[in-house]
């Protein structure tokens, strides 16, 4: 590995320098397809979603319920949940008649990171 003292630098702007392999990496990090996690920021921007996901957090639940404890349609509820499921963060199975949704392991994760990021002390 090489010293500092023998890397190549970039001049960036006047005095701001960087070593070469820095700037290469950096210039790949701004590269990167992010399309991915956009698409999960978008999902979570929406408070009918995220007021699902505490709900699921209680416990696993039926759109039924969902549709009793809202003022939100079926029809839109089955959306919002649809769009949970596909970007991973909530899980379904068939019981009986029901439909049921429980969030998965890394929806769990996701939801409790960002509570106790926002959790007033």
């Amino acid at each position: 590995m090489e010293k500092m003292s023998e890397k190549k630098i970039i001049e960036v702007r006047d005095a701001y320098s960087l070593p070469e392999d820095v700037l290469e990496t950096v210039h790949k990090a701004l590269h990167e397809d992010v399309e991915e996690i956009v698409g999960l920021f978008k999902v979570l921007a929406d408070p009918t979603r995220l007021r699902i996901l505490k709900a699921l957090e209680v416990q696993s639940l039926c759109v039924c319920v969902l549709v009793e404890a809202t003022d939100q349609k079926h029809s839109a509820l089955s959306y919002h949940l649809k769009l949970l499921k596909e970007a991973g963060l909530v899980d379904s199975r068939r019981e009986r008649s029901f439909q049921i949704y429980d969030l998965t392991e890394f929806g769990n994760l996701l939801l409790k990171y960002i509570e106790k990021h926002f959790e007033k002390n």
